[in-house]
């Protein structure tokens, strides 16, 4: 094992981590925005009103998204159990 493949191994965590969480926290990230504009639009500043939005969303884009991430993860690992079986020094 060389710096080189554990960079790239660490490299394609990351790429594969943010494929995952992006989804969601895309969906959240806009909930939020939408919420907040309300928000400053009707001077109503409670903070449970953001909290059952994204709640709600986030458990919505979960269902939506939850093929994606299952394939994302699966390969993912295949490739790190490929590499082990390879003996390329894991």
């Amino acid at each position: 094992m060389n710096a080189d493949f554990v960079v790239a191994l660490v490299q394609q965590s990351v790429t594969t981590t943010l494929q995952v969480a992006a989804p969601l926290v895309i969906l959240s990230m806009l909930v939020g925005l939408v919420v907040a504009i309300i928000q400053a639009a009707t001077q109503v500043q409670e903070m449970t009103l953001v909290f059952v939005p994204k709640m709600l969303i986030v458990f919505g884009g979960m269902v939506l998204f939850s093929a994606f991430m299952l394939d994302t993860m699966a390969r993912f690992t295949t490739m790190i159990f490929d590499l082990v079986s390879r003996g390329s020094g894991l």
